[in-house]
């Protein structure tokens, strides 16, 4: 017991070593997103304040971009449901096929996925990126901090409702892969979708974005995979709940990180926050009322 608590604690201190190392030598960011996220005339506890405000807007923002979908993101969307439903059609064989496996995998990897995974251990990483970022005044550590808290916050709810309301069966209770008992508040029926796979995943993927390597990010989106196939071993998730929280994760990630990039460019530059800026006031004449809006 005690050597498996020294295990844990000697990965998640060397994760949080390695990831900050590795954002502060990742490629430089644009001068505009510099300007915005290194004010040395802050005071630590106003770039807090700053943050916490790109962090709650990033879950906003996140959660009203389906009303502003466009076409080619409904196709998306449709193409996502669609393949996700020809993919359930395997789940019982996946399910097999990856029970099999598990004595064959280093009790290391396992333990790994199991525990970045929870929530716990997973935002201590990710806060202890942020904190680090702030502490040192790194714009490139802080912003990726906010991003990944952000995004693993927004589809964290995601998950916590969805799990309640879809109350689908976990494979490893003898059930089958079309098993739903909706609002039910036992474990056995909150299997889809997997908190591990999206609070992992968010992470590396949140990571990946800071580089332009394409064999980095294969590598990081390999790390990211840890969390997700160990828990298919584990028999607590059918393959389907994976793929869905893993594509989850990427809309959630990407929608985030958009939001950041706009307004660093709306903070930046005053001349265009002006120009969208819409003022309304009230406008009153001889019998006649209104509100106009000035563009």
């Amino acid at each position: 017991m005690k050597l498996k608590s020294f295990t844990q604690k000697l990965l998640f201190h060397s994760l949080i070593f390695i990831l900050t190392i590795t954002i502060g030598n990742a490629q430089e960011g644009s001068p505009v997103f510099n300007a915005e996220f290194n004010n040395p005339d802050a005071t630590t506890w106003e770039t807090l304040k700053g943050d916490a405000e790109l962090m709650f807007g990033g879950l906003k923002y996140t959660y009203t971009r389906p009303f502003h979908w466009e076409d080619d993101d409904i196709g998306l969307f449709l193409g996502t449901a669609i393949g996700t439903a020809g993919l359930n059609l395997l789940d019982q064989e996946a399910y097999r096929f990856f029970i099999r496996q598990e004595e064959q995998v280093p009790g290391v990897i396992q333990e790994f996925g199991w525990y970045f995974g929870s929530p716990q251990n997973n935002y201590g990483v990710t806060g202890a990126i942020y904190l680090t970022g702030l502490l040192t005044k790194n714009p490139k550590i802080r912003r990726t901090g906010i991003l990944m808290i952000s995004a693993a916050s927004a589809a964290g709810l995601i998950q916590t409702i969805s799990k309640n309301v879809a109350g689908r069966a976990r494979p490893g209770d003898g059930r089958g892969r079309l098993s739903f008992k909706p609002f039910s508040k036992e474990g056995t029926y909150h299997s889809f979708p997997s908190g591990h796979t999206i609070l992992s995943f968010t992470t590396f993927y949140a990571l990946s974005k800071q580089f332009e390597s394409p064999w980095v990010k294969a590598g990081l989106y390999l790390g990211g995979l840890v969390s997700p196939v160990s828990r298919l071993w584990r028999g607590a998730h059918w393959l389907t709940d994976v793929a869905l929280s893993m594509a989850l994760t990427i809309a959630v990630v990407d929608s985030v990180d958009k939001y950041l990039d706009q307004q660093t460019l709306m903070r930046n530059n005053p001349e265009l926050r002006k120009e969208t800026k819409i003022s309304w006031r009230l406008q009153m004449g001889a019998g006649t009322i209104g509100v106009v809006g000035r563009f």
